[in-house]
């Protein structure tokens, strides 16, 4: 399972690299603004400071909802750097484009799922990977872990190429479980993956350990 932070805050994501884990980022307009990037050239450039920092794949989110302009702005973004994957919303236009950018061999994540119709178009048209948003249905009161299995069994059965990267990840419970039912890649905060690290147990052990060791010197 690979494990993807979700932010554009520089410091978190070099941490998580830090941790020898992490295996790319995802961002979208909402989380760039959280970190006062704002304007279309310091955008670009923030998303090329990421893609020095990380080794494997950035997502990089359009923000056009019409076809000719995803494929302007999917273009340029992916030019900036190799790690690129563009970011479609789950639309009409955006699964002309999907098949577009898959036809020139442009990796592409499709947001916003949050069905497993949507994941199944997405994958016909080539998507690289799908974000099936699992808190966000979990905050309706529907099973996002569900929808993720349904999905899987889905591309299971048609040897689909599309990766399923488990999107709006909460807490640890979320990746242990989409970890259990088969996700290509989790995408969350920095917190929920050193949640993973902790536990009392290890505390305590390690406390004792320390503290024999201690007694012998």
């Amino acid at each position: 399972m690979k494990f993807f932070i979700d932010t554009a805050n520089l410091d978190q994501i070099k941490e998580a690299q830090d941790l020898g884990v992490l295996d790319g980022v995802t961002t979208n307009p909402s989380l760039m603004a959280k970190e006062g990037i704002t304007g279309h050239k310091n955008i670009l450039n923030h998303y090329i400071k990421i893609c020095e920092i990380v080794d494997g794949d950035v997502s990089a989110e359009v923000i056009s909802t019409d076809f000719d302009g995803m494929v302007k702005e999917g273009n340029a973004l992916a030019k900036l750097h190799p790690q690129i994957v563009v970011k479609i919303p789950m639309i009409l236009d955006g699964v002309k484009a999907l098949r577009n950018f898959s036809d020139k061999g442009i990796r592409t994540n499709c947001t916003l799922i949050f069905s497993v119709g949507q994941a199944l178009i997405a994958a016909k048209a080539g998507a690289t990977y799908v974000s099936p948003f699992i808190g966000g249905l979990d905050d309706i009161s529907t099973d996002g872990l569900n929808l993720i299995s349904e999905i899987s069994n889905v591309y299971d059965n048609y040897n689909f190429n599309t990766q399923i990267l488990a999107a709006s990840v909460r807490h640890t419970m979320h990746i242990i479980d989409c970890a259990k039912i088969g996700a290509d890649v989790m995408t969350g905060p920095l917190s929920s993956i050193k949640a993973l690290i902790k536990h009392p147990l290890t505390d305590i052990g390690l406390e004792k350990f320390l503290a024999d060791y201690k007694k012998g010197n």
